[in-house]
């Protein structure tokens, strides 16, 4: 029963001719679309964990406090709220950072009368406090303790990524939603050509006792066979393009977000958008509707 299914549908497959293989065209620009923005959401959102994870919030107090008083001034500033841990950082250890990082300049530290750099606390922000909002709302209140001089901890660069993230996402959504409609209704007229071809054939089978359900189900069938081809072509084209641009990306990704390498899809996220290719084209089986003859 089965292989006598299939090998209708193929053979609808093939009397909706042209029409059927624009269909197959269309979900897979609609889903190679979508899967390119997908991709670079995908990679977008990495790049926001992986900076919201090295992201800190500087506190640079007016004076160096005594040794005895730092526990007690670290417990006030973690009773602000909002914070997942503390590090002090004493004037002499901001003072050696420094001569790291200047490297072979570090004779200049030397040559200076005193230590201008001032004692700080570096600040982690819990996960509710690492939304911009929440940021600088601690921030604020930070801001606000007698002990404190400056607090810095722009979240400029972290909002505009997940601006750029939310924008990517829309503008997928919204091309891969009209695309998607286009193959949807184009995958229907190819359905319905099929059954005006078949409308003899098909009421042959009702006089003869076939149920709707036998009769219509090589055009569903037809129609997923159509979203499966379109959806793997879908994700051969993105694969291909992925490899090819791979080269020049991963410098581009490292150097702007710190990213060591471009992600693709993973099998699940395939998968998504190969049944996505597949629903697309059984919507349009689905909604064909054919006359019977009189």
């Amino acid at each position: 029963m089965l292989f006598f299914l299939v090998g209708e549908a193929l053979r609808d497959l093939r009397r909706g001719g042209r029409v059927a293989v624009s269909a197959v065209l269309l979900i897979t620009l609609s889903l190679t679309a979508l899967g390119a923005f997908w991709v670079l959401s995908l990679n977008l959102g990495r790049a926001l964990v992986q900076w919201r994870d090295r992201f800190r919030v500087v506190v640079y107090l007016r004076e160096e406090p005594p040794a005895g008083q730092v526990e007690g001034l670290l417990k006030k500033i973690e009773g602000v709220g909002g914070i997942q841990r503390l590090r002090y950082v004493s004037k002499g250890q901001a003072l050696q950072a420094l001569r790291r990082q200047i490297g072979g300049q570090a004779s200049v530290v030397a040559e200076l009368p005193a230590n201008p750099l001032p004692a700080s606390v570096e600040v982690t922000p819990a996960g509710e406090a690492m939304t911009p909002e929440g940021t600088r709302a601690l921030i604020q209140r930070l801001s606000a303790l007698a002990e404190v001089e400056e607090v810095q901890g722009g979240t400029a660069w972290v909002e505009w990524l997940a601006q750029l993230q939310g924008l990517l996402q829309a503008i997928g959504l919204s091309l891969g939603a009209v695309l998607a409609l286009a193959a949807i209704l184009t995958a229907t007229t190819a359905t319905t050509l099929v059954l005006h071809a078949r409308r003899e054939e098909m009421e042959i089978m009702r006089l003869v006792g076939a149920s709707e359900m036998v009769i219509r189900l090589p055009l569903l069938l037809q129609g997923l066979i159509q979203g499966f081809v379109g959806a793997a072509m879908a994700v051969g084209g993105l694969y291909g393009a992925y490899r090819l641009a791979l080269p020049t990306l991963e410098p581009l990704l490292s150097f702007t977000l710190g990213l060591p390498r471009a992600a693709f899809f993973a099998p699940a996220e395939i998968a998504v958008l190969v049944g996505g290719g597949g629903l697309l084209g059984a919507l349009g089986g689905l909604m064909a509707k054919g006359e019977r003859p009189a």
